[in-house]
């Protein structure tokens, strides 16, 4: 063998060495293991992306039986500081994955590029505050959440339609983005405090840039026809009231489908509706109700 054959193989297995091995190297995306044992049947998954070569890590939860079922994507918050971002783990939203699993959902909870075990490149990047891209910011997390919802939706215990999109903050935000793409998958999508920019300089009601988030909120609304939920709360640190319904009511001037309603104040910061037990009392029988006018 000669001594270039012999040094690209060292480079080759250097390389694998670095990635964690061949093991690494050969991760497939699909189910990773069996289900739990126990309701629900909770499994990771890895999700493909088109186009990239990275894999999302989510969390998969679904009823008992063959289906197809409904299916519930759930999608997390995000962060412009990179540790934050590296530091998150897969969702688990456990209040708001039961609501959906108990009426009969098969919830995901995909772990979008950028953030903790999934890693690789932060698409949703939305810039300098003077500048801030939250067109592009929210069509990047809008393409991670169609991926997951292409992904699944190819599985036959999920229906091809009948998808609900939810999203918390960042999440939301990327909600309300893929309600502008209209994709017939989708018949919902339910914004629990949605927006980006919020808590500039971690200051409380202080946003990077409320008139751009404004702007584009109206230019997701001109396109946008999938019915979409607004919740938000009276003490939200990151979207105070004015600026939350100066979104929607710019998303829905400019033809978008919105129904908003702003939440009493509660716990520390109301920016956590979807997580906080409190909370869920509020919002259930909106949700509810919403989701029954789109069957």
């Amino acid at each position: 063998m000669s001594r270039a054959i012999l040094a690209l193989l060292a480079c080759v297995l250097a390389t694998l060495a670095r990635a964690g091995g061949p093991a690494d190297a050969q991760q497939m995306p699909g189910p990773q293991g069996p289900p739990e044992a126990g309701g629900f049947h909770r499994q990771l998954w890895l999700i493909p992306i088109p186009g990239e070569t990275i894999l999302m890590r989510a969390t998969v939860m679904r009823p008992s039986g063959s289906g197809p079922f409904p299916l519930a994507v759930l999608n997390h918050g995000s962060s412009q500081n990179s540790e934050r971002r590296a530091k998150l783990s897969v969702p688990d939203y456990p209040i708001a994955s039961r609501w959906f699993l108990d009426r009969g959902y098969v919830v995901v909870l995909p772990l979008r590029p950028g953030h903790g075990e999934t890693g690789g490149p932060y698409f949703e990047d939305q810039g300098r505050c003077d500048g801030a891209d939250y067109h592009g910011a929210g069509l990047a997390t809008a393409r991670s959440i169609r991926a997951a919802i292409d992904d699944m939706t190819a599985q036959p215990f999920v229906r091809k339609t009948d998808v609900v999109a939810v999203g918390q903050s960042a999440g939301g935000w990327g909600a309300l983005a893929l309600a502008s793409g209209n994709s017939q998958a989708v018949k919902a999508v339910i914004n629990f405090a949605g927006g980006r920019g919020g808590r500039s300089d971690s200051k409380p009601n202080n946003n990077c840039s409320p008139e751009r988030l404004v702007a584009t909120a109206a230019e997701f609304g001109h396109s946008a026809r999938v019915p979409t939920l607004w919740l938000y709360s009276e003490n939200d640190s990151f979207f105070a009231p004015a600026l939350s319904k100066g979104m929607y009511e710019a998303f829905r001037g400019a033809g978008g489908s919105a129904e908003y309603h702003l939440l009493p104040p509660f716990g520390a910061d109301g920016h956590d509706l979807i997580e906080s037990g409190d909370a869920a009392p509020l919002w259930a029988p909106i949700v509810d109700k919403f989701l029954a006018g789109r069957q």
